[in-house]
């Protein structure tokens, strides 16, 4: 028997081998104590089986085989050249362990394979991945990442469903025998199955209990599947999407499949992973100072004229905004979304002098500027498409999406011509930004597309190392941490209505770090669900995030300018230590309060957004129990926003009235009283620890 210890901070992983056989997961959780024996580990966890078809309960390993007689869901389905199923049947060939990394390879000498498996630990977060090697070109229909046998002390799983305008709609399946699948099949992350899953043990709470964490790092589509076998044991399988490999090899990898444990609940596991996106995966300085952005979209849609956005960008600037980006419409004759993506040159009707006039303007009023791109897809009514009818992704006769074509940019002369496109642009003129779009599903899911994506993003930023680069696909479609590897924000939603933004946002939270997170205050009456909503309250869901606006400026009255302005100025006195802060969501009894608490890493300020979601079920609110305090300091609580809510409830006592000296204690374990409020007014309250 062989067995492998890896660990970070807060968790061990074991792993242990029979037979030179493909090793299993005997153990993943809090960390253990150094002396732990191994060997005596694996034995208890050895499964007792009764009258069973077998002499042995088959090995649940990182890799499930057929030829181990494992009858559940396997982790590798390959075929030769002539379609022949391969059935391999992997030993022992060496490891490499360090303190922080191991690698384990395995080969099959009948059939020229070898298997590698590799596991890394970052922060608190374990990086898997595998790769299969053959002497012989292989047709791969299925490789899933190193398999995780996941805890049985659990009644459910949580994963992520949505739609355009409705991201991050938190479903719970129960565990029973059998298997739950979710795949992605457009060809991106998708906005209907975003790649992350929760196991949460019988005790877990928010912000207490055992928690299991699960991410896959590709933006082209993923295939999950977690599946309870009959004899109780379950596993955890991830990978690019089934069958996205169209041409056979001799290499094939896995993506990374990101990990993490918490005893701290599921907001733990939210902590453990916004922490190593920040620390490990995205590029961007940790003293950067995030900008206020404006984007022009919904007030000019494809009405683009130079006077106009020059008032536009006047008012955005008064109000707070520090980055202008021009959205869709500037290049060639795109008056409409039927026409001219490809040709990535700026339209002289709208722009007769460039897009210089526009910029010296946008940097006179102090602001940068940014510009839309929709590089992966094509227009039919397009110079490009008439020169390149062949530069596309399946028949020429498909079905639109938005009017357009998707690009193959898997072709090296399709990467090269957008690289010089987009360059040259990005050379001409002071671009300091770009919002890269992607608003329609691929034909089908071809695993190159994506890696020819990364390799034309990972260009751009090679060539403009001052290029910052949000990953938008129709807002919350291609979110995931592939994509995040080479940009630096991403759009949630093209929905700007806060209160479904609050709720998307909530919940994006856990795989999410708040200062990539774009969140903009939109109209006054959404154009996405015709809400009309308090300015106040779409300033304040706006700051919880990396904060914008969306808007015609044009369209506010002088007071409601000033309120923008003062929430605005706000966001920017706070916005360092919250870029660093500890986030954690407050659950509360009343459904109608959505909350977050966010905490600076000193733990000697915080500040609590309250929601109000809807009308409550009480005729009098209930207590906000808050997280992540120092227990034994004492703190001075205010509320932050009193003149936007002291009409709406008749008390004037408490924090009504007062600041509040509290111990950090109470806070958490009685709450505080929060005022009452209507539906769609935020709550903003803030505490300093007490000197």
């Amino acid at each position: 028997m062989s067995q492998w210890r890896l660990d970070t901070k807060n968790q061990t992983l074991v792993l242990s081998s029979v037979n030179d056989r493909l090793p299993s997961v005997v153990y993943w959780g809090a960390r253990l104590p150094n002396n732990e024996s191994l060997d005596d580990l694996s034995e208890a966890t050895k499964k007792d089986w009764g009258d069973n078809l077998l002499d042995k309960v088959p090995n649940l390993s990182i890799l499930p085989e057929q030829s181990a007689n494992f009858s559940g869901q396997l982790g590798c389905k390959i075929r030769d050249t002539h379609g022949k199923i391969l059935s391999s049947t992997f030993v022992f060939s060496k490891d490499k362990a360090t303190s922080n990394s191991l690698i384990l390879t395995y080969v099959d000498k009948k059939l020229d394979l070898t298997y590698t498996a590799s596991i890394s630990a970052f922060d608190d977060v374990y990086v898997l991945s595998a790769k299969l090697d053959s002497k012989k070109p292989i047709f791969m229909e299925w490789f899933s990442a190193p398999v995780i046998a996941v805890s049985q002390n659990s009644c459910e799983m949580v994963d992520y469903s949505g739609q355009w305008s409705g991201e991050f709609r938190s479903q719970v399946t129960p565990w029973v025998t059998g298997i739950h699948l979710r795949e992605s099949r457009s060809g991106t992350t998708s906005h209907a199955n975003f790649p992350g899953l929760l196991v949460p043990t019988v005790s877990c709470s928010e912000n207490s209990g055992s928690c299991y964490g699960f991410h896959y790092g590709w933006s082209g589509g993923h295939r999950m599947l977690a599946e309870q076998l009959p004899d109780g044991r379950r596993q955890i399988q991830f990978g690019n999407t089934e069958n996205s490999e169209l041409t056979s090899g001799n290499s094939f990898k896995t993506e990374k499949l990101f990990i993490c444990h918490s005893r701290n609940g599921v907001g733990g596991v939210g902590q453990s992973f916004r922490e190593h996106v920040e620390n490990s995966i995205v590029d961007l300085s940790k003293d950067s100072i995030r900008p206020v952005h404006y984007n022009c979209w919904e007030a000019i849609y494809f009405d683009h004229n130079l006077d106009q956005l020059k008032e536009i960008a006047s008012l955005a600037s008064e109000i707070g905004a520090e980055r202008f980006v021009l959205d869709d419409g500037w290049f060639k004759d795109r008056n409409s979304a039927k026409s001219s993506l490809g040709d990535w040159v700026v339209d002289k009707k709208k722009y007769p002098q460039g897009l210089q006039p526009l910029i010296n303007h946008i940097h006179s009023v102090g602001m940068s500027f940014g510009l839309w791109f929709e590089p992966e897809m094509v227009s039919p009514d397009s110079d490009l498409y008439r020169l390149h009818p062949e530069w596309i992704m399946g028949h020429k006769d498909q079905t639109l999406g938005r009017d357009q074509l998707v690009l193959n940019i898997s072709i090296k002369d399709v990467e090269d011509y957008l690289f010089e496109k987009i360059s040259a642009l990005l050379t001409e003129y002071p671009i300091e930004y770009i919002k890269w779009d992607h608003n329609r599903v691929l034909p089908y899911p071809d695993a190159s597309q994506t890696r020819s994506l990364y390799s034309l993003l990972k260009r751009i930023r090679l060539a403009h190392s001052n290029i910052e680069i949000e990953s938008c696909s129709s807002g919350g479609g291609r979110i995931d941490y592939g994509i995040l590897k080479n940009t630096q924000r991403v759009w949630l939603s093209d929905s700007n209505d806060a209160l479904e933004r609050l709720r998307i946002q909530h919940e994006a939270l856990l795989w999410l770090p708040s200062s990539i997170t774009g969140s903009h205050v939109g109209p006054k009456v959404c154009h996405t669900s015709g809400r009309e909503l308090p300015l106040s309250f779409r300033a304040w869901v706006a700051a919880q995030r990396h904060m914008g606006f969306e808007m015609d400026p044009r369209e506010l009255s002088s007071s409601e300018r000033s309120k923008l302005k003062e929430i605005t100025s706000w966001w920017k006195e706070n916005r360092q230590w919250m870029k660093d802060a500890r986030i954690l969501r407050l659950p509360c009894i009343d459904k109608s309060i959505t909350a977050e608490i966010q905490v600076n890493t000193s733990t000697d300020h915080f500040v609590i957004f309250a929601g109000q979601n809807a009308s409550s079920d009480y005729s009098s609110p209930v207590p906000l129990v808050l997280a992540g305090l120092d227990p034994e300091s004492m703190y001075n609580v205010f509320l932050r926003n009193k003149d936007e809510i002291s009409s709406l409830g008749k008390s004037v006592d408490g924090l009504m009235r007062n600041i509040l000296k509290l111990s950090g204690h109470f806070l958490m374990s009685h709450g505080l009283q929060l005022p009452k409020a209507f539906p769609a007014n935020m709550i903003v309250i803030e505490g300093d620890k007490a000197t």
